[in-house]
């Protein structure tokens, strides 16, 4: 199986003409569907469901969601409803968790956009996957019992970084 010829950067859409990830990847459904699918595979994952005893609650869904969307580029309803970044960063604070773990959830993500039909071109994906591994890496250090965490800060609006969507 081979990869498409090589696209060339000149027929890319230039980063101010383009939709924003939340757009392309489908709107608010898409996310629902994505995070769905992440906590459907986490809840019968070994070494994720240890973290979520008792399962994955709809409100916790909605809010994730919710932040999901506002990260790519949607509505700014976690900020603006659900505390911003500094209550998303309390839910991780004393977590403790571990590498094995954020590098299953980056995995589990990545999967959990394959089974949410989310656009598999490699622009998007390139994309998430730099959102994801920051969004672990980060809780990851927020997590532990003696992390320095900043409290405060803008929920992250995340782009398309150096690769904006390709459109013919």
């Amino acid at each position: 199986m081979g990869w498409p010829p090589c696209r060339v950067y000149a027929e890319r859409v230039s980063t101010s003409e383009s939709p924003s990830l939340h757009e392309w990847a489908g709107g608010d459904a898409a996310f629902r569907r994505l995070i769905d699918a992440f906590y459907d595979r986490v809840e019968h994952d070994d070494l994720l469901s240890p973290l979520f005893p008792g399962g994955v609650s709809e409100e916790h869904r909605s809010h994730v969601t919710t932040w999901w969307v506002e990260v790519f580029g949607g509505a700014a309803r976690y900020t603006d409803e659900l505390g911003g970044y500094g209550r998303m960063v309390a839910h991780h604070r004393r977590l403790g968790i571990a590498p094995e773990q954020r590098l299953r959830f980056a995995t589990t993500m990545s999967l959990a956009a394959d089974d949410a039909g989310l656009p598999d071109d490699p622009e998007f994906r390139a994309a998430f996957v730099g959102y994801v591994e920051w969004g672990t890496r980060l809780a990851l250090a927020n997590s532990q019992d003696d992390a320095q965490v900043v409290e405060q800060a803008p929920v992250p609006r995340w782009g398309w970084g150096v690769a904006p969507p390709w459109q013919p």
